[in-house]
């Protein structure tokens, strides 16, 4: 039998999702999908991505080529036409009664490397092309669909604009540097003013561009206006760090509303998370049941210590569930402190206030302390940026932090400073040029308001609702330090 699209797929093709329903019992059916396995000269087992499940498409030997069957391997594409019926094996509710079939492409058993078996995260990591063809990333990525959908849904029911703010940028919103730079001058010829500098006029913007580390500064421009305004777009840092949680390319999700203060972004905060994760629970109860299986089996390697307390769906429902405690960061320092682990020295990493928590510091609050979701307020203005909006207190800033359990921060925001002169001693604080900022101090001079507003890594949601453990497997093509592939 050749090669080639099958005549019968003029006929309306089925999706696997579609013929695992009973309701099309007795029809005849077309379906189109990748081979997961092929057995006793069989059973055929499909996938065509509509579905987490397979579909069971039985063949008759006797009327199959050895030829035809020798090429039904792992990650070949077929088409057949046949009869949906009631399966009479365990594990689906209804096989297809095959009739005829065709072959569209070919994998060879010899080269494909995604076969039916386990695979490491780090091979994968290496076939990314390819690794949307195995059950977990099959998941995975349905989840991350699922995820991007609940949070335009949840801004768009909640009277937001989205808004595109620039890739390219000449801004630094973290006033931290490690930007990737973009530039169409010649690197093998560099030009150079007279004292040696690299020449940026004659570059393509005239000035220094990088692409951007936040949209968060542009999006407050906009609130200054529409009122409520949020961005989803690509943000990127030049980070060199190969840890489970950086990437050098992420999504970021920022929030901004004019009038809103510190407690009404709180509030905000807590009413997403609680809608978005209460709409995957709602809708994609296979994948997540699969992850949480994946997760349970995974973590059985682990000593105790290591393994979550709670399964991934009870995560999920510990903070759609329950009430989020809101402390500051000052209180919270005294809380960690006092406790066991910090007086029996288990912490690994310091606690004084000041620096920074890590996230055993804040999975402890979160898991041990309150047994609930935590937000955590008011940081010393030292280690928070710029923008953030200075307490009276002259010593933090109007920042919070929302802790889950598993991961800790999951979302980082602040009421923004909205005073002109204290905004502008910031940016001698940090060193950050007015000149580089002119148009964000513009919205301070003109019908200056309070407002405020957060940023979510969608990738770090991602890792929250499904439980994987490494960044780089919840984006579908991970670019890190040395990693450009695909």
């Amino acid at each position: 039998m050749d090669v080639g699209f099958p005549k019968q797929a003029s006929v309306k093709r089925h999706t696997v999702s579609q013929l695992l329903d009973t309701t099309l019992v007795g029809q005849e059916v077309t379906v189109c999908g990748w081979v997961r396995t092929f057995r006793n000269d069989q059973f055929l087992s499909v996938n065509d991505g509509s579905s987490l499940e397979n579909l069971q498409l039985v063949i008759d030997r006797d009327n199959t080529s050895e030829a035809l069957r020798k090429r039904l391997n792992t990650g070949a594409a077929i088409c057949a036409v046949g009869q949906l019926v009631e399966s009479q094996g365990q594990g689906q509710a209804t096989e297809v009664e095959v009739g005829s079939l065709e072959v569209l492409g070919d994998a060879d058993p010899e080269v494909y490397p995604i076969q039916m078996k386990r695979h490491t995260m780090e091979f994968l990591r290496e076939k990314a092309h390819l690794r949307f063809r195995t059950s977990t990333f099959n998941a995975v990525f349905r989840l991350r669909h699922g995820l991007q959908f609940a949070i335009h849904e949840y801004f768009d029911q909640n009277g937001f604009y989205m808004l595109h703010t620039p890739i390219v940028t000449g801004s630094d919103a973290e006033g931290a540097g490690e930007m990737f730079q973009v530039t169409t001058l010649d690197l093998d010829n560099v030009p150079k003013t007279e004292d040696g500098a690299v020449d940026h006029a004659a570059d393509f913007f005239g000035k220094p561009a990088n692409l951007t580390v936040s949209g968060q500064l542009e999006a407050e421009l906009g609130a200054m206006a529409l009122g409520k305004v949020y961005t989803f777009g690509p943000t990127f840092r030049a980070e060199n760090s190969n840890t489970s949680r950086h990437l050098a390319e992420f999504w970021m999700i920022e929030p901004e509303v004019a009038f809103n203060d510190l407690t009404d972004n709180m509030d905000l905060a807590e009413d997403c998370l609680r809608f978005v994760l209460s709409k995957v629970l709602e809708r994609y109860p296979a994948e997540l049941e699969f992850l949480a299986k994946r997760e349970a089996e995974a973590e059985k390697q682990l000593p105790v210590d290591q393994r979550n307390e709670m399964g991934l769906i009870e995560r999920l429902r510990f903070v759609t569930e329950n009430p989020f405690v809101r402390i500051t960061y000052t209180e919270a320092i005294d809380l960690l402190r006092n406790s066991k682990p910090y007086k029996k020295k288990k912490f690994k990493y310091p606690v004084e206030w000041g620096i920074d928590l890590q996230s055993e510091h804040e999975r402890w609050l979160v898991e041990k302390k309150f047994n609930q979701p935590v937000i955590l307020t008011d940081y010393p203005a030292k280690i928070k940026a710029f923008y953030m909006r200075a307490n009276d207190d002259g010593k933090t800033v109007a920042a919070m932090d929302v802790l889950v359990p598993g991961i800790g921060e999951l979302v980082g925001g602040s009421q923004r400073e909205e005073r002109l002169e204290v905004l502008q001693k910031k940016c001698a604080d940090f060193d950050i040029p007015e000149d580089h900022v002119w148009w964000y101090l513009d919205t301070r001079k003109f019908g200056t308001a309070p407002h405020a507003g957060f940023g979510m890594g969608f990738e770090r949601l991602v890792m929250f609702a499904t439980g994987m453990t490494n960044i780089r497997d919840v984006i579908p093509f991970p670019r890190t330090p040395q990693n450009a592939e695909f």
